[in-house]
């Protein structure tokens, strides 16, 4: 494994690793947000489904990246 990939593998279970994704699976919220809202004016059923499944691994997701954080002990604020 060369240098670079091992950095990238450490900085993906660093707080700040992880900081940064939750900070992309916030991004990727508003971009489904978006997605749902266009679905609801188009009456589009399909699109409508695919945006609340998205939602939902957003969720998941969030919630896993939630649980690493407290693995990693941060003391954060908005953690409570």
């Amino acid at each position: 494994m060369s240098a670079m990939a091992k950095k990238a593998k450490n900085f993906k279970k660093s707080k700040t690793g992880v900081y940064v994704s939750l900070a992309t699976t916030a991004f990727g919220a508003i971009s489904v947000a978006k997605q749902a809202k266009l679905a609801r004016n188009d009456h589009d059923m399909l699109r409508l489904i695919d945006s609340a499944v998205s939602a939902a691994a957003i969720v998941t997701g969030l919630a896993i990246l939630y649980r690493e954080l407290k693995r990693l002990g941060d003391d954060d604020v908005l953690l409570g």
